[in-house]
């Protein structure tokens, strides 16, 4: 057997719709809730997401059709491979990857944050200060010591790391539908107000972070060939883990909107943990919602390790990375390589301190709709260069989902452009972006044409009929 086919084939339907979900859902709906709803107002910050969660949807279903058509490790690496080219593939191989670590540096960071919140003051040993944030050694052993676990679970197997997902995921649920539930009959509707604020700028500005709040459910495609469940209904789950995310973020949104006022959310310094313990009048249970939240940054985390180390597994496989990062772990059957350097750079990140991991996150965000971009694009070239291609769920029977979702992408790709409100802060945003892109344009000029993969008995086989 070659080294490319020594994955296992273990992942359950309950497996993936928890790995994509909890990966959608993460930590930035405890600690942003507030700042969506002071820039848009409640019912703005709800038509944001529900704007961008439309731009997801239609994505999804492109992702959706091509995960079951070429369900191959790697996902996006191999539909622009096999529509566009092997420049096009690295480049949303290459942009996916800046999304995901960035995701996985955050969580590193957000983890000694949340801390910081249940056991006040327990920084000590100052170190230095980075962007007027001072960082110190109790601060940041914390994020690495998370950081070395998360990675060493996916380190000995996917099906160990999924487990994981389960268990903090139904915990993540548990608590979030108690603050939704709790809103909806202790809440106080006149809390409500402004319902809309900042105009089409405060709209756009809450937009602009739906693309980082809503990726995660492309991490399916990169774990195609450790799956165990029939092709339609993978396109099925993905899509399903997109809606789920939308509703998630809609009523968290409306919960802490009925359960705190315009001055509450002012001075909160965890809006969602404060409007859990708001409406039940106890600051226990403020503590509890932030138990939630620790589930949402270990799903998100651990998910996101799962999808870059599956890329970066993807790109070595194809001459793209050195093929040290393709190796297979001969044990666990895991990327071991690719895991360990993604454990690496989380483990390191706490060490730039919190503001900076702010700017990695937005430069994140703009790599993942650029990938969305060129997946969606991809999609429309397949359906009229591979009619013939055996698309077990496909997203309706003609080319309008592809060219929406490549029309919203261009979009959203356009806020992030100087001159538009939401646009990333010059210099540290543009410099991250631009620094990824130089290491990028190194690998890139060193890629020789690669042929396109053949959609023969190897693919069919690659998930359970």
């Amino acid at each position: 057997m070659s080294e490319k086919n020594e994955f296992s084939r273990v992942l359950s339907r309950a497996d993936v719709i928890v790995l994509a979900f909890g990966a959608m859902i993460g930590w930035g709906w405890v600690v942003l809730s507030g700042d969506w709803i002071m820039k848009a107002g409640s019912v703005g910050a709800m038509i944001a997401f529900i704007i961008g969660g439309i731009m997801v949807t239609f994505v999804g279903l492109v992702y959706s059709e091509l995960t079951t058509a070429l369900p191959k490790t790697g996902g996006a690496h191999h539909f622009a491979l096999e529509a566009l080219g092997s420049k096009a593939a690295f480049v949303v191989s290459w942009s996916i990857l800046l999304g995901y670590i960035s995701v996985v540096a955050f969580e590193a960071v957000a983890l000694p944050t949340v801390i910081e919140y249940i056991f006040p003051n327990y920084q000590v040993g100052y170190m230095w200060t980075i962007a007027g944030w001072d960082v110190y050694f109790s601060w940041v052993a914390v994020g690495m010591i998370g950081s070395i676990i998360v990675t060493w679970i996916n380190w000995i197997g996917v099906k160990q790391a999924a487990f994981l997902q389960l268990v903090l995921t139904i915990l993540l649920a548990v608590v979030g539908l108690t603050l939704i539930f709790g809103s909806a009959f202790g809440g106080e509707v006149q809390n409500l107000k402004p319902l809309f604020t900042g105009g089409m700028a405060g709209l756009m500005a809450v937009m602009i972070m739906t693309p980082f709040m809503f990726v995660g459910f492309d991490v399916i495609p990169q774990m195609a060939e450790e799956m165990n469940i029939p092709k339609k209904t993978v396109g099925r789950i993905l899509l399903l883990s997109v809606v789920l995310a939308i509703l998630w973020y809609v009523f968290i949104i409306l919960g802490v909107s009925l359960s705190l006022n315009d001055g509450q959310l002012q001075v909160a310094s965890l809006p969602t943990a404060d409007a859990m313990g708001a409406v039940f009048g106890s600051a226990l249970f403020s503590k509890i919602l932030i138990l939630g939240g620790i589930a949402g940054i270990l799903t998100s985390w651990n998910a996101f390790i799962i999808g870059g180390s599956r890329v970066m597994y993807a790109m070595a496989q194809d001459g793209m990375l050195p093929k040290w990062f393709g190796k297979i772990h001969p044990k666990y059957k895991t990327p071991g390589n690719a895991i360990f350097i993604i454990g690496l750079l989380a483990t390191l990140s706490p060490l730039l301190g919190r503001p900076a991991l702010v700017w990695l996150v937005d430069a994140g965000g703009l790599s993942i709709v650029i990938a969305y971009f060129i997946v969606s694009l991809s999609f429309v070239v397949l359906r009229k260069t591979m009619p013939e291609l055996d698309r077990p769920f496909r997203a309706g029977k003609s080319n309008i989902v592809g060219i929406l979702a490549t029309i919203l992408s261009v979009g959203f790709i356009i806020l992030y452009l100087p001159g538009m409100p939401a646009s990333l802060v010059w210099p540290y945003e543009w410099i991250i972006f631009g620094v990824w892109w130089i290491f990028g344009l190194f690998f890139l000029a060193r890629i020789s044409n690669l042929k396109t993969i053949k959609t023969d008995s190897n693919i069919e086989q690659t998930l359970k009929e």
